[in-house]
């Protein structure tokens, strides 16, 4: 399950980073895409760490979770963990309010979210046995 994660997790960066690179922006799907590159991360260190941990869904599990076994448990950045937190109210915001997020904002979610992704997995990756 969780290469299957990580792997989602990259692609969908990638997808955040072409849609507010493209000729014209859509900030909002950016911004829930990037998010979404961090859900998928964040479940899929805890699938790494422990399967059961990456089975549930519903997002503020997944982020207290994340927030309590990687980030308390296991020593990954704090700021990993409050970033992802923005990140699900800048989605909520995205995904249901009627505004468009600002593309400037939206850059700097993705490229957070592309660090977030690349540190979370290394991290995973090299406390991993």
């Amino acid at each position: 399950m969780s290469e299957v994660l990580w792997r989602k997790s990259r692609t969908t960066a990638r997808s955040a980073r072409l849609l507010v690179g493209a000729a014209i922006a859509d900030s909002n799907s950016a911004v829930s895409r990037a998010y979404f590159a961090m859900f998928d991360a964040a479940r899929a260190a805890l699938a790494t760490a422990e399967p059961d941990l990456g089975q549930v869904k519903r997002h503020a599990t997944v982020i207290g979770r994340f927030g309590r076994y990687m980030v308390k448990d296991r020593g990954l950045d704090v700021r990993l963990g409050r970033e992802l937190s923005l990140a699900f109210d800048l989605r909520t915001v995205a995904d249901y309010e009627p505004v468009m997020t600002d593309l400037d904002e939206a850059t700097e979610l993705v490229g957070t979210a592309e660090a977030c992704v690349d540190t979370v997995e290394q991290f995973v990756r090299q406390a991993k046995p």
